[in-house]
């Protein structure tokens, strides 16, 4: 047989198996969503007290002691498969609040009694006697009872019930039992009426059962907010299950509330029970697939099946290409598509932290490396977009510094691009800036300007090559917890020799923070990076972005309005007015004549950043700037309209 009557009866054969697969029936991974809890709400039933109110759920009635309400999701969900054993990773998050309504406990008692997730055979039914610490889905303080039924749940436990509890309220993971298996202290009265949010993830890989709870809108992981346990829920727990949310009350009450609640899983696995349709069916599928095979190898006989385009191909090679290049490399692992779409609720609006021209950014939690993380989805259409993904893996997984962004894996799966950096809680310096936040006092804002000196010093002189980012600016510089300055975005960066100088390297960059000779000729080096250090130090003195127009009537932009200060005398009237002069006038003085002195519109007269980072330290002394506002036109163009100095311009280019 030909190559090509192999190929055409291959192709055949696939597509007749595919055919096939139409009629075999599959449990679909289970995914739902409930942002607001209205009566009609199809994803959800509510049992006991549980009643939708203004977009939530009351879980219990506060009228009447020891109440019970639940929100069950209304389908049962595949949690392993009988057949194959494979066992699904799901992740669960919603959002709570506990309101103690001013009750008073008699001394030595708490609030009663507390929510939990549970899962739960198919045909789960609320106990008869199962308020209070039985919390709704006990009536016995142990499983021993076979009419209970195995139960896995995680617990958000206000009273202490001394039989069964740890002193005091508490989170907990259960198996089959009141009494936990692990915990961490929870204290009710500190959260009171604060909307609370709980992540419970599940690793089929490491069996591993993790709990992590916020009541912040950025989480960060602290001390007792997150336990975990290992247990293989194949064993603990049907193939099929029940999900649902419980909470009940005693004789000492307090009202819970359910906010949102959102589930995703990742098992598919054949419904036994249409084991006996199937066959019928597949017995009618079969003649139509062999008279499908032959109109198919009829059809394909005049084409020529060989034949591809040449982006196909160059597409194929330059995949192969990436994966080789990126493997070969250590640090930075590599993730599937559905652990990231696991991590991130599968990309949940409500997680996503910013957009950008090539994609968004969402925050994610690894139930594996229990690590909160900020995951890049690239925009699937930007060519731009895929070409800066394989620029900043290659470049900055090799990358390690404390004042740069640390990346920790990336994903090219299923045609996406994505990657997966350390989580910075406090957001970029722009958000402070200029975003409305409560404005960085002064010693951070030194400290800031000196972490990004030292990320530009570790990349033109430090590493084994010099790294041009060619995109320093107050939206690329990250905080973390401790307000640390952390460059990153080295999605336009190159490389190259140490002893090399400006390299022609195409535009690309934000006006406003782009050198004018490399607006000019195109060609980066490290000179251009550090005048735009030297804008954004300006920024971080003044509080104004780069771009801001201080006089329209001029079209004076903040370099030239701050060099106008300096011929006065007066730069220290530039200082951002939130701060209210509280702010160290020699240090103040000191970063903004080394920002003038960095943003100079003549490469020649700009430092080394390492000659930036000895003034900024007083190790050297402040620079000689002249009194007079440069003369800009032998360096960049004389129409305003084209000098970055001078306009109010915000775009980007090649961005």
């Amino acid at each position: 047989m030909c190559l090509k009557s192999c190929k055409t009866m291959a192709a055949a054969s696939f597509c007749f198996v595919n055919f096939l697969l139409l009629f075999i029936p599959f449990a679909n991974s289970v995914y739902f969503q409930v942002p607001r809890f209205e009566p009609n709400t199809n994803e959800v039933v509510y049992i006991g007290d549980a009643s939708p109110f203004f977009g939530g759920v009351n879980l219990n009635s506060v009228v009447y002691c020891c109440r019970v309400g639940q929100v069950l999701y209304k389908e049962k969900v595949p949690l392993w498969d009988s057949n194959s054993g494979k066992l699904s990773d799901f992740v669960t998050r919603f959002s709570f609040i506990i309101d103690t309504q001013d009750f008073i406990p008699p001394k030595g008692f708490g609030y009663g009694h507390g929510i939990v997730f549970f899962l739960a055979p198919v045909d789960f039914e609320t106990p008869l006697n199962s308020a209070a610490g039985f919390l709704g889905i006990f009536n016995t303080t142990t499983s021993d009872n076979p009419t209970q039924g195995p139960i896995v749940h995680v617990e958000f436990d206000s009273f202490s019930n001394h039989e069964w509890d740890p002193p005091g309220g508490h989170v907990g993971i259960n198996r089959n039992s009141l009494s936990s298996v692990t915990y961490a202290s929870w204290n009710t009265s500190l959260y009171d009426k604060q909307t609370g949010t709980c992540w419970v993830s599940y690793n089929a890989t490491t069996k591993n059962l993790s709990v992590f709870w916020t009541y912040e809108r950025n989480p960060v992981f602290k001390g007792e907010s997150i336990i975990s346990y290992v247990i293989d829920l194949k064993e603990a727990l049907p193939s099929w299950v029940t999900i649902g949310i419980s909470a009940s009350t005693g004789q000492y009450m307090e009202k819970q509330a359910l906010e949102y609640w959102e589930f995703n899983s990742s098992l598919y696995v054949k419904d036994s029970k249409s084991s006996n349709k199937m066959k019928l069916k597949v017995g009618f599928a079969v003649p139509l697939g062999v008279l499908l095979i032959l109109c198919i190898v009829t059809y394909t006989t005049w084409l020529r099946i060989h034949k591809r385009s040449k982006d196909e191909t160059l597409g194929m090679v330059n995949v192969t290409s990436i994966n080789d290049d990126l493997e070969r490399g250590t640090g930075p692992k590599r993730f599937s598509y559905k652990d990231l779409a696991l991590a991130t609720n599968n990309f949940s609006d409500d997680l996503k932290l910013g957009e950008g021209g090539f994609g968004c950014v969402f925050r994610g939690y690894l139930s594996y490396e229990k690590k909160i993380v900020a995951v890049k989805k690239i925009s699937r259409g930007s060519k731009q977009g895929k070409k800066e993904y394989i620029t900043e893996v290659k470049i900055i997984s090799s990358l390690r510094h404390r004042n740069l962004v640390q990346l920790i894996g990336w994903c090219h799966d299923e045609k996406e691009f994505l990657l997966v950096y350390e989580f910075m809680p406090n957001g970029s310096l722009d958000s402070h800036l200029f975003g409305g936040m409560r404005p960085l006092a002064w010693g951070l804002r030194y400290k800031i300007s000196l972490g990004l000196a030292s990320a530009l010093l570790y990349l033109h002189e430090e590493w084994e090559q010099c790294v041009i980012h060619r995109d320093v600016k107050s939206s690329n510089v990250m905080l973390d917890s401790g307000f640390n300055a952390k460059l990153g975005d080295f999605g336009l960066a190159r490389l190259m020799d140490h002893e090399l100088g400006p390299q022609t390297t195409g535009l690309a960059g934000t006006l406003g923070y782009m050198a004018p000779e490399y607006v000019r000729t195109g060609r980066a080096s490290k000179e251009s990076d550090v005048y735009s250090f030297g804008v954004v130090v300006i920024e971080i003195c003044c509080g104004r972005k780069a771009r801001d127009c201080i006089n329209t009537d001029s079209e004076m932009g903040l370099v030239d309005w701050v060099w106008w200060l300096y011929e006065k005398g007066d730069i220290l009237f530039a200082v951002d007015e939130k701060l209210n002069n509280d702010f160290n006038d020699e240090q103040a003085k000191c970063l903004m004549m080394v920002g003038l002195w960095c943003a100079h519109p003549n490469r020649s007269f700009r430092p080394s950043i390492r000659q930036a980072i000895q003034v900024i330290n007083f190790e050297a002394p402040f620079p000689s700037l002249s009194k007079n506002n440069p003369d800009t036109s032998t360096t960049t163009p004389t129409n305003s309209s084209e000098n970055p100095l001078l306009t109010c311009s915000s775009i980007n280019i090649g961005r």
